[in-house]
């Protein structure tokens, strides 16, 4: 059986964390799509672990595999591994021949090319980890994949063609001075030596045959998204998206599987009880505003809107597990979650951060949006448009601070009853069912209403 969880929103849904609660009965938790831009945090045992780029299902033994809609950073991979290892675990992971490979000069193209959009205020606000230049190379087919590390004439070869032209692009269009990063012989020797590392390990797979042979002989598999539904490449609000497709059907694409057997399976959306995103681009229902990362925004705000904010920032850990840069957030917006529900097509939710939202003096969601004198329940399909919407709120009752604990401990119905109603409105809304509330950051504060491998 499959279980695919997708972001349902702007990424920072707490996607590790449900990956974690319903991944016990996994064999094998698969990656799709992204790289080490992707940060999930899983607390196992009060032991708190960070990844970027390794799947959150290693923490509890579970075999990882990056499939081939990943890029791949071997640095990253091996320090992860290795710091893994060194606070007592065994990871297991396993790497797709298929996925690319990100390299120290797509890290600077990528550097260079969101300042040089920032002169212009367009920029995308990556993490600036070299993915988005990475899948460009891999969509121009002059990608270097990680079955290629391996073979060190193939790999020669490419950067031979691949390198000058990532230095003339740097030097010659951008007057950026160039350095180690586009050292051919340089690079050859350092990821000649990652190949050498993925084979003895015996960490190269074919990911289709490999996920497949575990389905059929009884196994089960979650397959893991990276970011959120507003950020795909095809269903975000192009341009401020990642460059590949955290919807469900980056599942079949990014493993080798068909959208079949991913139909099959159960695909969860995961939302967080408000809003929150990381970088540029509309966002119709915020509160105040990030400087640098709202559009427009100038550092003033309503005072009362700016506390609320903050409060609601600083409860939630609103801050970047990669980067540590401050999110922004604001009120739940319904219409993404409708549009994110069509795009994967969710048999269930799981919301996060039910917690966070505890004893406040108001209470909104974004039920819908204004266009043109116009209501409408979904996203437009263009950003500009998107940027024109004006949220129609809906007013909840807040519902005060509990023990969360004890929440977790006796289940659904010791909620707050407000706190119900908040999540009984978005399963009637979205006419698809709540499998799990998160209330805080451990798997025991956490409670399942209904698992999707039972």
């Amino acid at each position: 059986m499959t279980v695919t969880i997708v972001g349902a929103q702007l990424g920072d849904e707490g996607k590790g964390g449900i990956v974690d609660l319903f991944g016990e009965p996994a064999d094998v938790v698969a990656r799709y799509q992204g790289g080490d831009n992707a940060g999930h945090t899983v607390v196992h045992e009060g032991t708190e672990y960070k990844l970027s780029l390794i799947p959150s299902g290693v923490v509890r033994g579970k075999i990882g595999v990056l499939g081939n809609g990943c890029v791949v950073n071997p640095r990253t991979l091996f320090d992860e591994l290795d710091a893994l290892a060194e606070r007592g675990l065994d990871p297991d992971v396993r790497v797709a021949r298929r996925a690319h490979i990100i390299f120290p000069y797509h890290r600077v193209l990528d550097g260079i090319e969101e300042d040089v959009k920032s002169e212009s205020d367009q920029e995308v606000g990556t993490t600036g980890r070299g993915i988005g230049p990475t899948y460009e190379d891999k969509m121009g087919r002059r990608g270097i994949r990680a079955g290629d590390l391996a073979n060190p004439d193939a790999l020669r070869e490419q950067l031979e063609y691949t390198v000058p032209q990532k230095r003339a692009l740097a030097e010659d269009v951008y007057g950026v001075e160039t350095g180690e990063e586009f050292d051919i012989d340089a690079l050859y020797e350092e990821y000649r030596e990652y190949g050498q590392r993925l084979e003895a390990e015996g960490m190269f797979i074919e990911a289709g045959n490999f996920i497949a042979d575990r389905l059929d002989a009884g196994g089960n598999i979650v397959f893991e998204g990276a970011q959120g539904t507003m950020i795909d490449i095809d269903h975000g609000n192009y341009p401020y998206v990642t460059s590949s497709n955290p919807t469900a059907g980056g599942a079949a694409t990014g493993t080798g599987l068909g959208p079949s057997v991913v139909g099959d399976g159960d695909v969860v959306g995961i939302v967080k009880a408000y809003l929150s995103r990381v970088g540029s681009g509309p966002m119709p229902t915020e509160l105040a505003g990030v400087e640098g990362d709202t559009p427009g925004y100038d550092g003033n705000a309503d005072p009362e809107e700016q506390e609320l904010a903050e409060y609601i920032r600083d409860a939630g850990g609103e801050y970047g597990t990669v980067t540590g840069r401050p999110r922004r957030v604001g009120w739940l917006d319904m219409p993404i979650l409708r549009h994110a529900t069509r795009a994967s097509g969710f048999t269930g939710l799981a919301v996060n951060h039910i917690d966070t939202l505890a004893g406040l003096d108001e209470l909104f969601v974004g039920h819908a949006y204004e266009l043109d004198g116009d209501q409408r329940l979904t996203v437009p399909a263009t950003t500009e448009r998107w940027a024109e919407c004006e949220p129609v709120f809906k007013e909840f009752e807040p519902w005060p601070e509990a023990d969360w604990q004890a929440v977790a401990d006796e289940g659904y119905e010791a909620l707050p009853e407000n706190a119900r109603t908040y999540l009984e409105y978005i399963s009637d809304e979205l006419d698809v069912p709540i499998y799990a509330v998160g209330i805080g950051p451990g798997r025991d504060e956490s409670i399942i209403v209904e698992h999707p491998f039972e």
